[in-house]
């Protein structure tokens, strides 16, 4: 059974339809790709996903529940966290405060507790720090819990959003263009982090990619959306050769069998 399954997902704002009854699932610990033109309505299909936007039609379904008319943050609780397209850190939070918001939804103290200070809300602000720190040490920022998000080279602050989202505990991962902006190096390093996430973590990744290089290297399934319709799904080899991708990256003159 898919861990993800989306059936017939219909998203519209006033006439343009931006996902178009799109089918979809992934399976557990599998890395596949939602790739397109710019436009395509990839953005717009995650935040379907984890809530942000409501689809007008279709259903969405997680682990065996259903996600549609869910609050992002009860999803989040569900076990699917995020990262964005342009980064969401808190900019004047230190690195570590930042992994601890992401650890915010799976924590027992509440209102009185934090003003009490009573011991068990003590003992979990020890774990809390203890896991975000491991977290940092995992993504490759020891040492650098104290300094501000809006201090981190670029690389770095994708890694601590990467970190905060880990920090929710999530069976599923959705990863929107993690290699955007990053020189080759950088983009080889992130591919290899992201296959530890699946083959240490034991964690089920979705990601946005533009770069080619990236899909092919690292994914097991591809899905392809053009103008919100899904026109191809399968392996990498299967993407490739399929002139309708062809078309819808390099139009229909590029997009046709040779004779």
């Amino acid at each position: 059974m898919a861990l993800l399954n989306a059936q017939h997902v219909t998203k519209r704002f006033g006439g343009l339809i931006a996902v178009d009854k799109v089918d979809f699932d992934i399976e557990q610990g599998m890395i596949a790709s939602l790739i397109g033109p710019n436009g395509a309505g990839k953005t717009t299909f995650f935040n379907c996903v984890t809530g942000f936007y409501r689809p007008e039609d279709g259903q969405i379904t997680f682990d065996g529940h259903r996600l549609v008319g869910l609050r992002p943050d009860v999803i989040t609780s569900r076990g699917i966290a995020r990262t964005f397209q342009n980064i969401r850190l808190f900019a004047n939070m230190t690195a570590l405060e930042n992994v601890m918001v992401g650890e915010h939804p799976r924590m027992q103290a509440g209102l009185f507790g934090a003003i009490v200070r009573d011991r068990a809300t003590l003992e979990e602000e020890k774990r809390v720090v203890k896991r975000a720190r491991e977290l940092l040490e995992f993504v490759g920022l020891r040492g650098r819990e104290n300094e501000l998000a809006k201090n981190l080279a670029y690389g770095d602050q994708r890694r601590l959003e990467i970190a905060r989202a880990l920090a929710t505990d999530p069976k599923l991962l959705l990863l929107d263009e993690p290699t955007a902006g990053m020189n080759p190096g950088e983009t080889a390093a992130m591919v290899g982090f992201i296959r530890r996430l699946r083959d240490e973590l034991k964690l089920t990744i979705l990601l946005i990619e533009h770069q080619m290089k990236v899909v092919m290297s690292i994914s097991d399934r591809v899905t392809v959306l053009d103008f919100g319709v899904k026109i191809s799904e399968g392996s990498v080899t299967q993407v490739q050769q399929d002139p309708r991708v062809r078309e819808a990256y390099l139009g229909k003159e590029y997009g046709q069998e040779p004779a």
